[in-house]
């Protein structure tokens, strides 16, 4: 394992949790952890937790005295903290409080209830030292009891009471109760010229402080250097190690492994293989109702977008991404229906999943070569594939589905269609047909030709093969050469319009725009409460339609309701505008009436660059001219999610870097012969990460493509650092038995070695190494397209 040197100014994240590779981690009752140095009052090298908000504030951190004098604040040590290594349930720091006292510091989390610390005391100085240590604990419990010195079996211990726990600390070597001015267990130490002394504590955190007590007493006991090589061992086998010449980009790579693994759970009769949450931070993982049913969006279930890119950051780990396919497959009905977001506590997203499960799985496949896996999943993504044809999602039966709701797009704050923001448009998805979906289905069913070839299921090819043709003629009617970008259309009359305003108004009352349109439209009404209350609205349009002159009456579940702010859509097209009658109103709401926009330009529309559609110059018309344009998406810090922002207050959406996005876009890019490009991408992602991982010491789950400043909650599975297309630029795919494919050449800047299980690849620029596991070497000229094998 490699050991790290990395300062207070260096790239940092540090939150800790229970690994469920070495544990079970209590999904409903996860206390989580994050070291803090510097911060907090008083300033120290603390660790901190709110229990999953059943604390305002718990947190745990060493004093030192020498001759008198007493340090708490990293600044004031006489050499800082060093972060030495670093996994998703263990750290290790050096420092010296004291010129000749050295102090090696690690943290262990065996479970979801306990944390553990070792400290080792090294003496280089001439002559015998004395040390003295405090452990101080302060506990701002919500309802309860801070934390006490207290005894418990004789034993002396600090045990407080927050809600419904009772932590209870203890320190191994006789502690006593520290005089200091924060509870404390303290010791004082002799060590002589050279000698080393260890000192373990552990916290329990039960709703019992008996067992809490015994929790962190069994705790304490553990063979500490037994479990270290098993965390490392773990680790070792799992992670990827990479060296650019760059270390912050390194260690940006491991913190996002790191994280990554922090984030999965085991899985449960709900769930049958390892699932995820989106952010496991200190005020997450408890579960008030203790099923899971009251958990935030963070912590409801898994996204195929978001099992995608995760897959990407731990290719040591492809087995787990076969484990989130089956989640998935879990769910499937008799009529090929697959859930979009199930989860550990049975919570399930209600919607038909987004099609990106078969490419997930091909990638599966190609990272483990498991034709049994293949053979398996094949025909129930193949069902799964054909029911987004049905009519419920085929509404107009044209081969060209629709989305059902904005949940399942990856990208639900999406100007054209969120009902949420008052700045976004709202249309009702499900009146759009979106070059985003049709690109996914032509990926999946690229993926299903090429399992089909791969199995041998001839009987499959030839009409998955027409359905490939037709998705992309679908997809590039949706081509718009002004633009040099794919536009949405109008599920029913397949044109993309701008969209204009017709009318305002204030309260009900009939409105007679009196419009004579040269193509027909589909109205969007937007309503702004002046209460956020609830009104008992109704709207009757009035029209002609392609079945001639007619009324239509919107209510009900044809309105989306969001406090203030009201959106419905007509479910007719107009050729002419008579009259609207609108009832229900108060007589300072307010009422827009407008025509449905189809221009509006967001990440989503270059999914068609990823599935591999365009051809030639609409190719390199939609890359040069859409994608690199910098006044629309290409920005300092990567590739904004929409091309413009209407207004202030939605600069946060349309600005934003979102990772998922940039692995598929960059994808598409390589996929068209584009490494450099890919790598300049990376290259803009990377500085808004490691500027975070400095300044904030986390990831984010998106970040500002102007300034980089993070956006979003800290230490997100959508901010992590891109591993996977990293890999891919460079041209390294770790495959079974010691294997590696070396495709192209390196595009980045200098020299990149990247080890896994043993095997290590060096590319410059030029050429490339590949020591095996043995010592024996191969050495190749680039660019290269070849299998390297130990034998």
């Amino acid at each position: 394992m490699r050991d790290w040197y990395l300062g207070l100014d260096d790239p940092l994240t540090l939150t800790l949790a229970a690994d469920f590779r070495l544990c079970s981690p209590d999904y409903l009752n996860d206390q989580i952890w994050e070291l803090q140095p510097g911060d907090g009052d008083p300033p120290a090298l603390s660790l901190r937790t709110t229990y999953g908000l059943r604390a305002r504030s718990m947190r745990i951190f060493p004093r030192f005295t020498a001759n008198g004098k007493t340090v708490t604040a990293p600044a004031s040590f006489a050499a800082p903290p060093r972060l030495r290594r670093f996994h998703p349930n263990f750290l290790a720091l050096s420092f010296s409080p004291f010129v000749g006292a050295e102090v090696m510091v690690e943290y262990w989390i065996p479970s979801s209830q306990t944390i553990a610390g070792r400290l080792t005391f090294i003496n280089h100085a001439n002559q015998a030292a004395e040390l003295g240590l405090e452990l101080c604990a302060l506990l701002v419990p919500l309802e309860g009891q801070s934390l006490a010195q207290v005894q418990i079996q004789s034993v002396n211990v600090l045990a407080g009471h927050t809600s419904d726990l009772a932590p209870v600390i203890f320190m191994t070597g006789g502690a006593r109760h520290g005089p200091g001015p924060y509870p404390s267990l303290t010791l004082d130490l002799h060590l002589e010229a050279g000698v080393s002394r260890q000192l373990t504590w552990a916290q329990a955190a039960l709703d019992d402080p008996q067992a809490s007590f015994e929790l962190a007493r069994r705790t304490a006991a553990r063979i500490w250097d037994g479990e270290r090589a098993r965390v490392e061992l773990v680790n070792a086998a799992q992670t990827v190690e990479v060296r650019t010449g760059d270390p912050d980009w390194d260690a940006a790579f491991a913190l996002s492994q790191k994280t990554a693994f922090n984030l999965f759970f085991p899985g449960n009769e709900n769930l049958p293989n390892p699932s995820f949450v989106l952010a496991r931070q200190p005020d997450h993982g408890y579960s008030r109702r203790a099923d899971g049913s009251d958990y935030s969006h963070l912590w409801s279930g898994q996204s195929p977008l978001e099992a995608y890119y995760l897959a990407s950051l731990l290719p040591g780990s492809p087995d787990l991404a076969g484990g989130l396919l089956r989640n998935f497959l879990f769910t499937q009905d008799k009529d090929g229906f697959i859930d979009c977001r199930p989860g550990l506590g049975g919570q399930r997203g209600c919607w038909l999943s987004p099609p990106l499960l078969a490419s997930l799985a091909w990638r599966v496949y190609q990272a483990t070569e498991n034709e049994a896996f293949l053979a398996d999943v094949f025909p129930h993504l193949l069902a799964f594939f054909q029911a987004w044809f049905a009519p419920a999602h085929d509404r107009d039966r044209d081969g060209f589905p629709e989305w059902d709701h904005p949940l399942q797009t990856g990208f639900e704050d999406n100007p054209a269609y969120a009902a949420w923001h008052d700045w976004a448009q709202g249309v009702d998805i499900a009146t759009l047909e979106s070059p985003a979906l049709a690109a996914s289905l032509y990926a999946e069913c690229r993926s299903l030709i090429q399992m089909a070839e791969k199995l041998g299921r001839a009987e499959d090819l030839e009409r998955l093969r027409f359905r490939a043709e037709a998705l992309r003629i679908k997809t590039e009617e949706c081509w718009s050469a002004a633009a040099g970008l794919y536009h949405y259309r109008d599920r029913d009359t397949h044109l993309s319009l701008v969209g204009e305003t017709l009318a305002q108004q204030h309260g009900s009352g009939r409105i007679q725009p009196k419009h004579l349109f040269s193509a027909p439209v589909r109205l969007l009404m937007r309503v702004r409460t002046s209460d956020k209350a609830f009104r008992r609205l109704a709207v009757t349009i009035q029209g002609q339609t392609s079945q001639g002159e007619r009324a239509e009456r919107l209510e009900g579940q044809d309105i989306q309701w969001n406090l203030e702010n009201t959106t419905l859509t007509s479910r007719e097209v107009y050729s002419r505008l008579d009259g609207i009658e609108i009832t229900g109103l108060k007589s300072r709401d307010r009422v827009t009436i407008a025509t449905v926009d189809h221009t509006r330009e967001d990440q989503t529309l270059f999914l068609p660059l990823w599935a591999g559609i365009p051809e030639g110059q609409r190719a390199w018309e939609l890359i040069n001219r859409g994608l690199l344009d910098p006044d629309r998406f290409y920005r300092p810090f990567g590739l904004s999610a929409c091309a413009s922002v209407p207004c202030p207050p939605a600069e946060a959406v349309c600005l934003s870097v979102q990772m998922p996005w940039q692995q598929l876009i960059g994808e598409g890019l390589l996929a068209y012969g584009h490494p450099s490009l890919a790598a300049q991408l990376i290259a803009r992602l990377m500085n808004a990460i490691i500027l975070n991982l400095k300044q904030q010491r986390a990831f984010y789950s998106a970040y500002h493509a102007e300034t980089g400043a993070g956006i979003g909650e800290r230490n997100a599975l959508a901010g992590l650092a891109p591993l996977g297309l990293f890999l891919q630029t460079l041209g390294v795919q770790f495959l079974p038995g010691s294997r590696v494919r070396l495709s192209g050449k390196n595009p980045f800047p200098w020299p990149v070695t990247v080890k896994y299980r043993g095997l290590s690849v060096t590319r410059h620029s030029d050429q490339s190494e590949v020591t095996f596991p043995d010592g024996r070497s191969v050495a190749l000229s680039d660019p290269s397209n070849a299998l390297v094998c130990p034998e």
